[in-house]
């Protein structure tokens, strides 16, 4: 781990997309471990927006007596969403995409509660 004045950093091993085979310093938090979530925007040739890389936080490997983790690296995550909110009971389902419509839901009763 490097110490830079007070913010520490590891470097950590990024695994498959464009970033493959790189190792990059990454913030850790206040537990030592870095984010679940990386993302890095990329500039669009064009002048577009942006394209975001995800990558995912996974275990390096696991310690033989107490299955704990050694260490961090991450992979990347070719559909790169969720993973942004916390999943609490009360939060409202991310919507989905890809439906069709005229999936057949269209004029069925609705559980009123009885």
């Amino acid at each position: 781990m490097a110490d830079t004045g007070g913010v520490k950093s590891e470097d950590t091993p990024f695994e498959g997309g464009p970033m493959d085979g790189r190792v990059l310093p990454v913030l850790v938090g206040p537990t030592g471990n870095p984010p679940k979530t990386y993302r890095i925007p990329v500039p669009d040739a064009a002048g577009g927006p942006p394209t975001v890389l995800v990558y995912r936080r996974v275990p390096r490997g696991h310690s033989k007596r107490l299955g704990l983790p050694r260490g961090w690296k991450y992979t990347f995550d070719p559909e790169g969403r969720g993973g942004g909110r916390p999943k609490w009971p009360w939060s409202k389902p991310e919507p989905r995409t890809g439906r069709a419509p005229g999936n057949g839901s269209e004029g069925k009763p609705t559980d009123t509660g009885e």
